[in-house]
């Protein structure tokens, strides 16, 4: 099959660098950029009705920029002054550095997974074992994290401060894709939500992360590209190896 015309269920990238703009020009696709999911707030109220106290801990896990957005959004609603001696954590470089939008990056005390996965945080948590930890993340539980956490070393509170829910499709909005790439379980399920007797076919289905590649096999979907491999990190040179060898194979034909 000739794939033509791509689905990347992420936002379209702010830089024209982006590999996903030579992979559009090298193979002569189409990729349309279109989250299936989308975030929304915790209010407050709603934050407050979990009985954690932000102040009570002296050291923040994040494990996305969309929780170091909702922490300091609702420090701010709740009129909370986050002292300079707090200690962030986080999953990866790209999500610690996004702090700099809201603290002075050089003053604070900022640590990170060396390789951008939340296991290997763990053993940096471990070496700050005394902290009281906060972690801040979506309504949507992740098994496997919270079971990593809950077998560490370290002491935690979950602090719930955004939802993540399905970003409808329009009735009239075309869905004629030859491949759908998606990042988190949450992305599958909003897919079979909008398009409930969706069926696959010909389509092919790309994913990263072994939680995300489990939940396309738990809805009975195939999974024709899974990220990461060996010698293949990122999904953009996954997408780059896959379709060489998809004009290689139409060649042969």
């Amino acid at each position: 099959m000739k794939i033509k015309k791509i689905l990347v269920s992420q936002p379209r990238p702010t830089t024209e660098k982006s590999p996903y703009f030579d992979i559009i020009d090298k193979y002569s696709v189409k990729i349309d950029f279109r989250p299936f999911i989308k975030v929304e707030p915790v209010t407050a109220r709603e934050f407050r009705s979990q009985h954690v106290n932000i102040l009570d801990h002296t050291a923040i896990i994040f494990n996305a920029r969309h929780g170091i957005d909702h922490f300091f959004r609702l420090c701010e609603e709740m009129r909370i002054t986050v002292p300079e001696s707090m200690k962030y954590f986080c999953v990866s470089e790209t999500v610690a550095l996004y702090l700099q939008k809201y603290i002075q990056y050089r003053k604070r005390k900022i640590f990170f997974s060396p390789t951008g996965k939340f296991p290997d945080l763990i053993t940096v948590l471990n070496k700050h074992h005394e902290e009281k930890f906060l972690y801040i993340t979506s309504d949507i539980r992740n098994e496997e994290t919270m079971s990593i956490l809950e077998n560490s070393k370290v002491s935690f509170s979950q602090g719930i401060m955004y939802r993540t829910v399905s970003n409808n499709f329009a009735p009239d909005e075309p869905f004629d894709y030859d491949m759908l790439i998606f990042f988190s379980p949450a992305g599958i399920k909003s897919l079979l939500e909008n398009f409930p007797n969706f069926e696959q076919g010909e389509i092919q289905i790309g994913c990263f992360g072994a939680i995300t590649a489990q939940a396309v096999r738990d809805s009975g979907l195939r999974l024709d590209l899974e990220v990461p491999a060996p010698g293949v990190p990122s999904m953009t040179m996954a997408l780059d190896n896959y379709l060489k060898e998809a004009k290689k194979n139409n060649g042969k034909k």
